[in-house]
C-alpha cells in the first residue's frame, strides 16, 4: 500500500543534544498512526522537520510523493500545531474562512465546511465570539476546526485532544475514523495512552528514537501486557536498562 509518509533516517542535533536519533517512520494511505512519548522525546520535531518547518542534518521526509519541504504541497495538509495559530482579534468563524481561503475552499462549500467542523468540534454556538474570549480548550477545538477543512489528503495533529473532555474526545476519534474511511491518513501525537489504542500503528518515541512500532495489539502481545500505557512502561524501563 502507498506511502502517504515515509520518513527515513532522519537525525538532527542542537549541539551536542541529539534529538531525533535516525527516525524512519511510514503512514500509509487510510491509516491513523499514532506517536506517543513523554515530553521531550521528539515528537513535535518529527512532525516539524516532515513539514519542512525545521531542518534536519540528515535524512529524508517524503510526504505525499514529494520530498520535503516542498510549500506546494502544504494545501493537501491539515497541521494543528501544539501551540495555537489564530488571529484573536477575529472570531472563530473569520478565522475559518480565513484559514479555508487559504485553502481554496470558498463560497457555499466553505460556508458548509465551516458549519461541518464547527459542529465536530463543538463550537457551533460559539462561531461569532471573538477568539480572545475563548478558553485554551476553545482555542484547540478550533485549531482543529481549521485543519480539518478542505478535506486534506493528511491531517498532523500535535496533541489535538490537550485540554478537552472525554465525551468531545470521543466525538473527534469517531471523524478521524471517518476520514480513515476516506482513504485518508492521519498521524497523531498524543499524550493519552488510550488514544493510541484507537490507532492501526502505535510508534513510541523515547530519547529521539523509535524503540517500537507496530499496531497497538500485537506490542501488547509483545510485551506481555494489556494495553499500550504499560507497553510504553515496559519498553521504557528496559531502555533505561
Amino acid at each position: 500500500m502507498e506511502n502517504i509518509i515515509d520518513l527515513r533516517q532522519l537525525y538532527k542535533a542542537y549541539g551536542k543534544q541529539v534529538v531525533l536519533n535516525n527516525i524512519s517512520l511510514t503512514v500509509k494511505k487510510r491509516e491513523i498512526v499514532g506517536l506517543i512519548g513523554p515530553s521531550g522525546a521528539g515528537k513535535s520535531t518529527t512532525i516539524k522537520t516532515m513539514l519542512g518547518m525545521e531542518k534536519v542534518d540528515s535524512g529524508d521526509a517524503v510526504v505525499l510523493n514529494t520530498t520535503m519541504p516542498a510549500r506546494k504541497i502544504l494545501v493537501k495538509i491539515g497541521y494543528m500545531a501544539q501551540s495555537d495559530a489564530l488571529y484573536e482579534a477575529l472570531t472563530a468563524k473569520e478565522n475559518l474562512e480565513f484559514f479555508g481561503n487559504m485553502k481554496g475552499v470558498t463560497g457555499n462549500k466553505l460556508a458548509e465546511e465551516i458549519d461541518y467542523t464547527a459542529n465536530v468540534v463543538e463550537l457551533t454556538n460559539d462561531l461569532n465570539k471573538k477568539v480572545s474570549n475563548y478558553s485554551g480548550g476553545m482555542k484547540r477545538r478550533l485549531s482543529l476546526a481549521i485543519a480539518l477543512l478542505g478535506a486534506p489528503d493528511l491531517l498532523v495533529l500535535d496533541e489535538p485532544t490537550v485540554g478537552i473532555d472525554p465525551s468531545l474526545r470521543r466525538k473527534i476519534w469517531h471523524e478521524l475514523a471517518l476520514i480513515r474511511q476516506q482513504g485518508r491518513s492521519v498521524l497523531i501525537t498524543t499524550h493519552v495512552m488510550d488514544e493510541a489504542e484507537l490507532t492501526d500503528r502505535v510508534a513510541l518515541l523515547l530519547g529521539g528514537k523509535i524503540i517500537a512500532f507496530a499496531e497497538p495489539k500485537k506490542l501488547e502481545q509483545q510485551y506481555g501486557v494489556d494495553t499500550i500505557e504499560e507497553v510504553f512502561l515496559k519498553a521504557e524501563s528496559e531502555e533505561q536498562e
